[in-house]
């Protein structure tokens, strides 16, 4: 096992890591920005290094920086966490020539699942069925045509080398097709440094599962049940479940079976995630391979017992996996929501501020994984993820309960808050029977906030 672990990210990843490598016996040292500097994983690590100033790109992003920070505290390996360096196959390179473990999977492993058309060659020839599209790189508007000529329309745009929930666009015809594909280059290459696209048929009524796996260096490969992440806005999720309601125990083993052999024959090593798309008729297609933990991995962890990140950090460390796919049970089921520092009410903008009280819920069956405290000052720099509140229960009707309960009992004042959002979702007839799509959110929000502005309109006609 490592000595000496830096924890290249921030806020409540970060702090989920430093627990993991306390259960561990591993010291944690967290890098952090000199926005982050009085935040609450810099408090609880064993060591804390600046490694520059409040702009992601000089401080997290800051390969240079992270890397001498790691050397300079001597550390053996580095967890990237989520986000920033998480899926930055550069980073693993430099690590590996420097001598110092990267806690995820190779560079090599991680280059060719950040090439989104390389990623679905791969799994097409795993066996894992992918969406009709193109096979190679489109540059050019002329031959996105041809290929949409072929699959047939509405299509989804989507840059090569995109990834969590970006970089996407739809279209519904040819002339909107025109319209798009330069759009979209020219985001891909602003955000991704790549103007590479790829064109999908689009999936209607789709929902959105993911299948968690775990590999070691040994060829041993398990997936520990799916999330079901359908709940989402603009590509970003916003709830989600395990299991999931969609899928019997035939399609689950099946969906499960064929995610475990894409990553097996790919030679996949540490933590992922395959993200799927599943059709009204039960049909999967392929999306893409996170090669980090993610987000949502607490309601894994929920219903299957199995600590994750301690778990990465054994497989890193060249440990083989102490657990079979026979050991693997899933129990009840689990739900997270994440609380941001957004306004739902308008179009979820961004807040910033100081936390003037927070109060995390608690009772049977609820986890809550947060950075947060009284007086925490939420910055405007990064991510707005300020909390995530899980609830398990022995059934789904008893984790919703449990869940709209805590979410009743958090306090969070000072910022504006997704909790008021969550509720109303939570409420819904559709999602309390869990008959939703990766397209539900955006048609119920627009309801929800008509309904919220006549309630505020007819409370000030009654005070006037």
């Amino acid at each position: 096992m490592f000595r000496k672990v830096l924890i290249a990210n921030r806020g409540e990843i970060a702090l989920r890591v430093i627990r993991a490598c306390r259960e561990l016996g591993v010291q944690a040292v967290v890098a952090y920005s000199e926005a982050d500097r009085d935040s609450l994983p810099v408090m609880l690590a064993d060591e804390a290094v600046c490694v520059g100033p409040a702009a992601a790109d000089k401080s997290y992003l800051n390969i240079p920086n992270v890397v001498s920070a790691a050397l300079i505290t001597g550390c053996d390996a580095v967890h990237p966490g989520y986000g920033f360096l998480s899926e930055n196959a550069y980073l693993a390179e430099v690590l590996e020539q420097v001598g110092i473990g990267f806690i995820g999977p190779a560079a090599r492993t991680i280059e060719t699942f950040g090439d989104k058309v390389a990623a679905r060659q791969l799994m097409r020839a795993a066996g894992v069925p992918t969406v009709p599209g193109s096979d190679e790189p489109l540059h050019r508007v002329e031959d996105a045509i041809d290929v949409a000529r072929g699959i047939g329309y509405p299509v989804m745009i989507k840059a090569v080398a995109g990834g969590g929930g970006r970089g996407i666009r739809a279209a519904q015809d040819e002339r909107e097709l025109v319209r798009q594909f330069p759009i979209a280059q020219t985001e891909a290459k602003t955000h991704f440094g790549n103007g590479a696209l790829y064109l999908e048929r689009l999936i209607r009524k789709a929902r959105h599962i993911e299948i968690q796996i775990l590999a070691d260096h040994y060829g041993h490969v398990v997936w520990l049940g799916e999330r079901d992440c359908s709940l989402q806005r603009r590509r970003q999720k916003i709830l989600e479940e395990a299991p999931s309601p969609f899928l019997d125990e035939k399609q689950r083993r099946r969906i499960g079976g064929l995610a475990a052999k894409g990553m097996h024959e790919a030679g996949y090593r540490n933590a992922g995630t395959m993200e799927l798309l599943v059709d009204e008729d039960h049909n999967c297609y392929f999306m893409e391979v996170n090669c980090r933990i993610q987000v949502e991995h607490g309601v894994t962890e929920m219903v299957t017992g199995v600590d994750l990140v301690k778990e990465q950090l054994k497989i890193a460390a060249g440990e083989p996996l102490s657990i079979r796919q026979h050991d693997i049970r899933v129990e009840g089921h689990a739900i997270e929501c994440r609380i941001t520092s957004e306004d739902p009410l308008r179009d979820f903008a961004p807040d910033a501020g100081i936390v003037e009280q927070f109060i995390a819920p608690g009772g049977p069956g609820i986890r809550v994984d947060s950075h947060c405290y009284a007086g925490y000052v939420a910055p405007p720099y990064y991510d707005s993820l300020l909390a995530k509140v899980l609830a398990w229960g022995r059934d789904r009707h008893e984790a919703i309960e449990r869940m709209q309960r805590a979410l009743r009992e958090t306090r969070l004042d000072g910022v504006r808050t997704s909790i008021p959002y969550l509720l109303a979702l939570l409420a819904d007839p559709y999602v309390r029977r869990g008959e939703v799509t990766i397209d539900f959110v955006a048609s119920h929000l627009e309801s929800w906030s008509a309904s919220q502005s006549r309630e505020a309109t007819a409370g000030r006609s009654r005070g006037s």
